[in-house]
């Protein structure tokens, strides 16, 4: 499977470390292009780098289009003519860009690719991405293949266009709270006496032994939050002082902003 990155910005670039990293796919498969970014570390990596994004297309299986929502327009209107609608799957990663919009640009005397929209995060680098897919018009196939893709990069729900921007919010927006957690837990680690680094450490372990055990137990959260609260002890007291200063709703209303 061939597949071709437009756009090796800050989540572009992400999703190819991602792809080099993973078991299922040759770097020489791989080809990106962005006129402005360096290249260098990818095309050290084995895969192939252009500038020129028409070119990059052909002979793709999968082309994946990550550049600002301003720019899609402009980029899928320059590859079009380059494109092969009848064997070739266009992904569009760019956060509130419409379904039909892309139709109506890709749009060829009544025919149109095969279209996902898609969100993933940056922890994809890591192959720890939650990722949302939309299928537009693709067969199942397609999407099936695309779905697989993602799957062996972290994590995918496939959904539909109204919910893609609350999973942006959730997950993608949601990478930036985690670590807003991180730095404060970390500093208040550092008032009770760890050294910097000694106390990001302690958080960011005890923050993946929180996910591990919700993802092997299957718990809801407050279950396994009972399984350390003694009556009176010091974690009831720091939850409540914490729900005292807003925490629950501090998260919930920064959410529901993010997905205006």
């Amino acid at each position: 499977m061939k597949i071709t990155v437009i756009g090796a910005g800050a989540m572009g670039g992400s999703t190819v470390e991602g792809m080099l990293k993973s078991q299922s796919l040759n770097a020489g498969d791989i080809t990106v292009s962005d006129p402005m970014a360096d290249l260098s570390r990818f095309a050290s990596a084995g895969a192939n780098t252009t500038t020129d994004n028409a070119k990059a297309v052909k002979g793709a299986d999968m082309v994946m289009v990550f550049v600002k929502p301003w720019l899609v327009e402009q980029v899928l209107k320059g590859i079009k003519a380059a494109m092969d609608y009848a064997s070739q799957t266009l992904i569009i990663i760019a956060a509130g860009v419409k379904s039909t919009s892309i139709l109506d640009w890709m749009d060829k005397d009544g025919t149109t690719p095969a279209t996902l929209l898609c969100i993933p995060n940056i922890a994809i680098a890591q192959l720890a991405s939650m990722t949302f897919l939309v299928n537009v018009n693709a067969p199942e196939a397609q999407a099936n293949a695309v779905k697989t893709l993602f799957d062996s990069l972290g994590k995918t729900i496939v959904t539909t266009e109204n919910l893609l921007g609350a999973g942006t919010t959730l997950a993608s927006c949601g990478i930036a709270y985690a670590m807003r957690y991180v730095r404060a837990s970390s500093e208040g680690g550092v008032e009770l006496g760890f050294k910097a680094h000694d106390a990001q450490e302690i958080v960011m372990q005890t923050m993946k032994g929180a996910v591990e055990l919700l993802q092997a137990s299957g718990m809801h959260p407050e279950a396994a939050i009972d399984l350390v609260t003694t009556p009176g002890g010091v974690t009831i007291k720091g939850l409540n002082e914490m729900e005292h200063a807003g925490f629950t709703s501090a998260v919930i209303r920064g959410l529901k902003a993010g997905a205006k």
